[in-house]
């Protein structure tokens, strides 16, 4: 009698754990691997700190070109929005976080370069940027030569102020802040004349509400940035399937509306969207 207590305890352990085995199936999905969606999760890394690209809102909410891009990209794979975990990828650890299998995706303002080809996959890529500068709007600064005897800000860590002074303007004088709202704020108060980085990021903290009609971009081309979604080493399919989605987000228009929306208040001049797989020099 004691034995068949025992076995029939056993039993009913043994089906409740088939069944929550069964039920939590969904939840083991965490890196997004199912290529169709269904009940699962998909992780996308994005920056949090860059406006009109890849922003935590105060609400909890994301906005920007990175974020409705992935978005767009998550929907043809078979994901919904709220499938979509963020997760806040730095430019340091991105191709570790690929390779660890952190996020499936990232779209993080990633330019495709030959170095990082090494490590990670691409698709795209979805934007051409550039290397640019942020001015006054009332600012006479139209060239890059312009900025010798001038202050020009950029991000400790960055090389694009280096770029400038070293190729353009040798007397420019630099000043390094921790991050571009810092120089941002530089630049508003008159303590330096000019920001640089991609154009890009800099159209985002333009357009800013608080920032409005106070700063123009100077409109240069100092470098070629192609924004790629980065992929895992070595998983084509997935590569395929986002260079697909993309090329239907341009051919929709999805890509342009996205593009005015973030930039748009800035007067970002930006390139038409670029041929999946051409990278421009």
């Amino acid at each position: 009698m004691k034995l068949r207590k025992v076995t029939a305890a056993s039993a009913a352990v043994l089906a409740l754990a088939l069944t929550a085995t069964a039920c939590g199936g969904d939840d083991s999905n965490d890196s997004g691997s199912s290529s169709s969606g269904g009940g699962g999760k998909i992780k996308i890394g994005i920056k949090y700190d860059q406006p009109g690209l890849g922003l935590k809102e105060p609400d909890g909410s994301f906005s920007g070109f990175d974020v409705d891009v992935a978005t767009y990209v998550a929907k043809e794979l078979g994901y919904e929005p709220d499938q979509i975990e963020w997760v806040e990828t730095k430019s340091a650890d991105r191709e570790n976080a690929l390779s660890r299998g952190d996020v499936k995706l990232i779209a993080a303002t990633y330019s495709i370069t030959d170095e990082r080809k090494e490590k990670v996959d691409f698709a795209g890529p979805y934007l051409l940027a550039h290397q640019d500068l942020l001015v006054k709007s009332d600012s006479d600064i139209s060239e890059a030569t312009d900025l010798n005897d001038k202050k020009l800000c950029s991000v400790t860590g960055s090389t694009s102020a280096q770029n400038v002074k070293k190729d353009f303007a040798p007397k420019a004088q630099l000043s390094n802040r921790g991050g571009y709202s810092e120089c941002l704020s530089a630049l508003q108060n008159g303590q330096v004349d000019a920001l640089t980085t991609d154009d890009s990021i800099l159209a985002g903290y333009a357009a800013q509400e608080q920032y409005k009609g106070k700063f123009k971009l100077a409109g240069l081309k100092l470098s070629n940035e192609n924004y790629g979604v980065g992929v895992k080493k070595g998983d084509t399919e997935t590569v395929d399937k986002v260079n697909k989605a993309l090329e239907k987000m341009v051919s929709d228009g999805a890509w342009k509306e996205a593009v005015e929306k973030n930039f748009g208040p800035a007067n970002y001049k930006y390139e038409e969207a670029p041929k999946i797989g051409q990278i421009v020099q």
